[in-house]
């Protein structure tokens, strides 16, 4: 027998999990340092790491088609993100086009007081994101609407977009519609609805906790000359359709997730409907304009600098500088994955846990690395969930609180990562910097905490 291998048969390296531990703390630093210091953007330091990782994998002895096969991975996962961030930009030109978004400004104005702007931001975001399913589809709709609002009555633009945030990942957690809900559900391998009831014990508190924070922050919030609020709803009336009719696509987007029909012909069929809803209207409207608005976004003409600067936005082109950063964290995610950097970490942790307030730790620090590296929410639901769902099963521990863990610090998380996929989508549709969202986006800070306390409190199987 011949026992000699070629050279392209040879076994790739391992790296260890000092090692990998090494690599994730360079790759740390470097995000750290030009994007928190230096104040980049993080495009740039993501696709340095990238090629700093490609070549120090070439060098540790992996082959070119392995590195290349690592991206290619990345990025295959997140096609569908990909998609969806190029579907809401056209979505929120044509809500704007149809009147959908202004009309929910001009309904906000009437009904929504100064004092009590901010919890009522995060409560309605809750609502609409537990009935549509989607934290992004609330962000992109409803958040728009509230941003533009907040900006009128003068409150801190990161801290409406935080109260947008905390209530669309809020609501998305506990919606049985949720992708992400149903998702974490179904790698524990356990019913939706016994996944649900499980986080209500922690988005539950989250949520009052939240409402009372909002309200507090709220009281601060500065007079507001009513003159001014009279103007933007004169100005919103003068240059959009303001009508309940044109709340039909809101409606629409919300039955077809009733029937769960996925996300991406769900965003299509709500923006050719907004299209259609808007033509009926200014029937002299071209073909070209159409097109152009999905294109570029719509431009607002009303005169009143604050309304247009407000409602001039969306399109496919709005997105692209978003999908550049996606993919490089992506590909920069599926070289960590394809050289076992991730998996050799989260093996060793699984390793080392032999208690369920330490396996409640290590899932949810898994979660949250996987987060912060691979930027990729449904990632950091699948690759701790299937690592650690053998050591709760050896704990004697309830699938439901592994599942819980997923959710709360992996889903919602991704929304205070700056250059994840939630967090890059949310700074492109509202238009406010990751850094002014973040500190006040306390739903996932707040749910993450209260998981991991209540995992030092739950008892195995045969304790019960």
């Amino acid at each position: 027998m011949n026992n000699i291998k070629k050279a392209s048969d040879r076994v790739e390296p391992v790296f260890s999990f000092i090692e990998s531990l090494l690599v994730l703390l360079v790759i740390l630093c470097i995000l750290g340092f030009l994007i928190i210091v230096e104040k980049q953007e993080p495009q740039a330091p993501l696709f340095i790491s990238f090629v700093l990782l490609a070549i120090y994998g070439k060098l540790r002895g992996f082959k070119w088609d392995t590195v290349m096969e690592g991206m290619r991975d990345g990025l295959r996962a997140g096609v569908d993100p990909l998609v969806i961030f190029l579907s809401i930009g056209v979505l929120i030109a044509t809500w704007i086009f149809s009147g959908t978004i202004p009309t929910i400004m001009f309904i906000g104005f009437k009904i929504i007081s100064v004092k009590f702007f901010l919890p009522t931001v995060f409560i309605v975001c809750t609502l609409v994101a537990t009935a549509c399913g989607s934290s992004f589809t609330t962000v992109s709709t409803m958040g728009i609407a509230f941003i533009g609002i907040g900006a009128t009555l003068k409150i801190n633009p990161g801290l409406t977009a935080g109260a947008i945030v905390s209530g669309a990942f809020c609501g998305a957690n506990i919606s049985p519609l949720s992708g992400t809900t149903n998702l974490a559900a179904s790698v524990g391998e356990i019913s939706i609805y016994e996944h649900i009831r499980t986080l209500f014990i922690t988005d539950i508190p989250a949520l009052l906790i939240c409402i009372v924070l909002y309200g507090v922050l709220g009281m601060n919030s500065k007079h507001v000359s009513l003159t001014e609020v009279h103007q933007m709803m004169t100005g919103l009336q003068h240059g959009f359709w303001i009508s309940g009719w044109a709340l039909l696509p809101v409606a629409l987007l919300i039955v077809l997730a009733f029937f769960k029909v996925p996300a991406i012909p769900s965003l299509g069929l709500g923006s050719l409907f907004a299209i259609a809803l808007g033509w009926i209207h200014e029937p002299a409207t071209s073909i070209n304009n159409i097109t152009k608005t999905i294109m570029m976004g719509f431009i607002s003409h009303t005169g009143n600098k604050t309304i247009d600067a407000l409602l001039s936005k969306g399109g496919i082109s709005s997105m692209l500088t978003s999908l550049a950063l996606i993919i490089f964290a992506l590909a920069l995610g599926g070289l960590l994955i394809k050289f076992k950097i991730i998996s050799g970490i989260i093996e060793h942790l699984a390793g080392v846990v032999n208690s369920a307030g330490r396996v409640t730790l290590a899932a949810a620090i898994t979660a949250i690395g996987v987060n912060v590296m691979v930027g990729e929410h449904y990632l950091a639901i699948i690759l701790p969930g299937q690592s650690f769902l053998k050591s709760f099963d050896q704990l004697g521990l309830k699938r439901r609180f592994l599942t819980r863990i997923l959710n709360d610090a992996g889903a919602a998380v991704n929304a205070i990562v700056p250059w994840s996929v939630s967090g890059v989508f949310i700074a492109g549709a509202l238009q406010v910097s990751p850094m002014k969202f973040i500190p006040f986006a306390f739903f996932p800070i707040l749910v993450t905490v209260l998981t991991i306390i209540t995992g030092f409190f739950i008892k195995t199987e045969k304790q019960a």
